[in-house]
């Protein structure tokens, strides 16, 4: 396994390029191994069938560089668990009505921008009437996704996954708003904590009521969040993080991970995974599984009236 991507894959990340080859991406050196140590050993709750979870991770904005790790990770956690085997494609026909049904629930890996349209790129070299084809099948891919979550799907975001779609009010408004920056830069150190009655709630119990302290990027959020409509599960304490610039919010909100139910649909978004080390901290990858395995339907956990 090479320790590092190549150097110009390296300098594409940097500069936000969107094209991109995931066949070229490799993960940090020893990050196999340490996963293989931090995973759980056994699922949540047993499932109730086979489970298929589609790792989807196409970008049309910057491509996080830990993506490749969470590939992994996700892979490897569902195989020693039991709980779900892991579909890891950036396909767009995995969206099309006849194949997104097969999933048990979705993940959004650190997807960017409007992740549905055609790259840049490509865009450029198109007719018009490619266009309005690729357009055609955009809209349409967000309508079989959305239908699929309101009908009982599950959907799992990570990181970037609110950095996705500002187009689309409708996702943003599921998602429970969308990226507004990140103050707490990669290096940061952090603080987070449980929300407070939550400490003995599935989705949050791995922590021990106790805090997460590491460095990490974190986001701030903008419209349409709120974090009364969902159910908030860790938060980021801006006390006793790291002094940081460019905090927006007067209203000192800055939510880390959070659940909800949309119409028939589960939910469950965490921005934890911008560094690779995410992929490979033991509660945090507890905190991934409760998520995905309450998304599928297999965890019960109940939720504040409303969310």
């Amino acid at each position: 396994m090479k320790a590092l991507f190549p150097a110009i894959c390296v300098v594409a990340l940097a500069l936000g390029v969107v094209a991109y080859n995931p066949a070229t991406e490799q993960p940090p050196a020893g990050a196999a191994e340490k996963i293989a140590e931090a995973i759980p050993s056994e699922a949540y709750a047993k499932a109730q069938k086979p489970r298929k979870l589609l790792v989807f991770s196409r970008t049309n904005g910057f491509r996080h560089g830990s993506i490749v790790t969470g590939k992994l990770a996700l892979s490897e956690m569902g195989k020693t668990t039991g709980a779900f085997e892991a579909i890891i494609s950036d396909d767009l026909a995995m969206f099309e009505e006849d194949k997104i049904g097969q999933f048990d629930a979705i993940c959004f890996l650190s997807t960017t921008q409007n992740a549905f349209a055609p790259f840049k790129a490509e865009m450029k070299k198109m007719s018009e009437e490619e266009k309005a084809g690729a357009k055609e099948r955009e809209l349409r891919l967000k309508d079989n996704l959305m239908a699929y979550i309101k009908g009982g799907g599950g959907f799992v975001g990570i990181h970037a996954a609110t950095d996705t779609f500002y187009e689309w009010r409708e996702y943003g408004d599921m998602m429970n708003g969308y990226f507004d920056g990140h103050p707490w830069m990669a290096g940061t150190q952090v603080s987070l904590y449980v929300e407070p009655g939550q400490e003995e709630h599935p989705l949050a119990v791995m922590f021990g009521g106790e805090r997460l302290e590491f460095k990490e990027e974190i986001y701030q959020f903008k419209a349409p969040y709120d974090s009364s409509k969902v159910h908030m599960l860790l938060r980021i304490d801006p006390e006793k993080s790291a002094k940081v610039k460019g905090l927006k919010r007067e209203d000192n909100d800055y939510g880390v991970s959070w659940a909800r139910n949309w119409d028939k649909g589960r939910v469950f978004y965490s921005s934890l995974g911008h560094n690779h080390e995410m992929f490979w901290h033991p509660k945090v990858l507890l905190h991934y599984l409760a998520g995905i395995q309450w998304a599928m339907g297999d965890l019960k956990a109940e939720l504040g009236e409303g969310k």
